[in-house]
């Protein structure tokens, strides 16, 4: 287990006034007084109980989700409190929750959270300073290489009593720290004494949250339960949320067999995220007489980059002109149009659908950042807009093969008796590694294109944990990367492309980027002073790594797919930022009028 926590007694308290506030926001004033009731969005008179059935794909072998080893159910984090919730209607803003205030020093070194005198674990004992100082320990120590990443500016944390836990900066730059110790899971000390914390298991967990683990089948269901004594169930950021008394979460192999249970009732809301079935697959009896709806709610979230990622630990993939005429083969106009329905936008920035992206040529603060660089990064960054590869979408794609030729050719690649070889006369080819079989109808198509190059690409198909096991080493050489973004980037990015991250097993950076300008990027864009100065760091950092050709960009979709059983209430609107399940609640009535046997409403 992770060493004992840093001894109780203080040292002197951070320089300079302590403000006290009951939210933080990176992007101005929090936009709720201290005295707010609840969620704006939320229905505070929302009745409690019944049940919601979801779906999850895989399996699990660990009930816990915070270390590298294991498969763990997700669902899990839902029995722990953070010390600040988010807002889902606000952009980089959150308010006190396990934490009851919020104490920042003025030299910004450092933040206080000061908890609740009512919070209580499940087993009835208090949530102290001490609980959250072994889980920041715990969770650097052992937990996944994310945490060290994320957290990386803390020099200590010691508990000042039994409330108070002080968290002390080793910088005075990094403006979102606060914010992300706020997102914290607290866990309990006294239930992991004598336990190693680095090892998977089955036994169940001790939380403080609204719900608790009920029952579980290890690899195919798990059961939340409402704590009715939840100690903060009237908390401002609570009301209204959590009215479901159970939770069931179903594992199905792959998203294919979890769509024919939600046809079958089996499982009871769904996001849908393919967009050919979204258009052809509703079409049966229960969304005939509308027993099950439908809806897509539009929502302002950045959308980040997902892709075809090159694991440039390989020698395959370490020229960017290879890296770049593997991303002219991809015809994202012809998916669009026979794939996907034309419902979807390609993505051209690491940082889409906000603000953040690159677009045009740099800006005078972009030009300030860059220039800094010039002769380390690509050339055409400062003269040349950067655009994805844009086909008629026929399918031939014959200009974009011509010129991923040229590149090749210039990398040494050359074709003999139509196979792609290099002046060892080694082929050229490679895995695309999947965990479900639904994108295969994806990369099948890419793997054609390529073919026609004479690249010898083949696609795997794994099941979940074989892949994240080979992810988490990184044993692969293409796969599907989702990278997120928020509106307000930081600390995670250097989980995403530091090259001390491409050397760590289980970090984020699957790429392996390992390059020191993206490196002092990346520190830029987390010190950012303010807001203008975070947008053109973004922007900058976005242009290096476009022009380095790591991903082939995929698309992006700006809203929300969703079908339901029609036995839920929601609120009337839904919040800018998120898809908030958790205001949902269950109509009575409206539950009784579905049919005994949905499984006749499938066909």
């Amino acid at each position: 287990a992770p060493g004992p926590a840093t001894p109780a007694a203080p040292a002197a308290p951070p320089a300079g006034e302590m403000r006290r506030t009951h939210a933080l926001s990176l992007l101005g004033e929090p936009g709720l007084p201290a005295d707010f009731p609840h969620w704006p969005w939320v229905n505070p008179n929302a009745p409690k109980g019944g049940e919601m059935v979801l779906a999850a794909i895989g399996s699990f072998d660990s009930l816990n989700p915070f270390i590298l080893r294991g498969t763990a159910a997700g669902a899990v984090v839902r029995i722990y409190d953070t010390l600040l919730a988010p807002s889902m209607d606000e952009a980089s803003t959150e308010y006190a929750h396990l934490a009851a205030s919020i104490e920042v020093p003025a030299d910004r070194r450092g933040i206080t959270f000061v908890l609740h005198d009512k919070a209580r674990w499940h087993d009835g004992r208090p949530v102290t300073a001490e609980d959250v100082v072994w889980t920041f320990n715990a969770l650097r120590e052992k937990g996944r290489p994310f945490y060290r990443a994320y957290w990386g500016d803390v020099a200590e944390v010691v508990a000042d009593g039994p409330k108070r836990a002080v968290f002390r900066f080793s910088t005075d730059q990094n403006r979102e720290l606060g914010l992300i110790l706020g997102q914290m899971p607290v866990l309990p000390k006294h239930f992991w004494e004598g336990k190693d914390f680095a090892q998977p298991g089955l036994e169940v967990p001790l939380g403080s949250g609204p719900y608790k683990v009920e029952r579980f089948e290890a690899g195919r269901s798990i059961v939340l339960k409402r704590v009715p004594d939840y100690w903060g169930r009237d908390l401002p950021t609570m009301k209204g949320t959590n009215n479901l008394d159970t939770l069931r979460y179903e594992y199905f192999r792959d998203a294919t067999v979890a769509f024919q249970a939600f046809k079958a009732g089996q499982v009871e809301f769904r996001q849908e995220n393919i967009a050919k079935d979204w258009a052809t697959a509703y079409d049966f009896p229960a969304v005939r007489q509308g027993q099950v709806k439908r809806d897509e709610i539009r929502h302002e979230l950045p959308t980040g980059m997902q892709g075809f990622a090159m694991n440039t630990r390989r020698p395959l993939f370490q020229d960017r002109r290879v890296r770049e005429a593997l991303g002219l083969m991809f015809d994202f106009e012809w998916m669009n149009a026979n794939l996907f329905y034309g419902s979807y936008t390609r993505t051209s920035s690491y940082f889409s659908n906000s603000e953040l992206a690159a677009t045009g040529l740099p800006s005078e603060g972009e030009l300030l950042i860059l220039s800094a660089f010039r002769g380390r990064v690509p050339e055409e960054l400062f003269t040349s807009e950067f655009r994805v590869p844009v086909s008629d979408g026929q399918n031939s794609n014959r200009e974009a093969a011509r010129k991923a030729l040229a590149l090749l050719k210039d990398a040494g690649w050359t074709v003999k008796d139509r196979k792609l070889v290099n002046e060892q006369n080694q082929p050229f080819a490679f895995e695309i590694l999947l965990d479900s079989p639904t994108f295969e109808r994806v990369a099948l198509p890419y793997v054609q294109s390529l073919q026609r190059l004479g690249i010898d690409a083949r696609v795997r198909t794994v099941d979940a944990a074989q892949y994240q096991k080979r992810t988490d080493e990184f044993d692969f050489d293409m796969t599907v990367d989702l990278i997120p973004q928020s509106l307000s980037p930081g600390n995670e990015q250097r989980d995403f492309w530091s090259s001390e991250k491409a050397k760590e097993p289980g970090s984020r950076n699957l790429i392996g980027v390992s390059d020191p300008v993206v490196d002092a990027l990346v520190e830029l864009v987390v010190n950012a002073p303010d807001r203008q100065a975070l947008i053109d760091r973004c922007r900058a950092l976005d242009r290096v790594l476009l022009w380095s050709y790591y991903v082939v960009p995929h698309w992006h979709s700006r809203a929300f797919r969703i079908a339901w059983w029609d036995k839920f209430g929601r609120p009337e609107r839904n919040p800018r930022y998120g898809l908030d399940l958790m205001s949902w609640w269950v109509e009575p009535a409206r539950d009784r009028a579905l049919p005994a046997d949905r499984k006749t409403m499938a066909q």
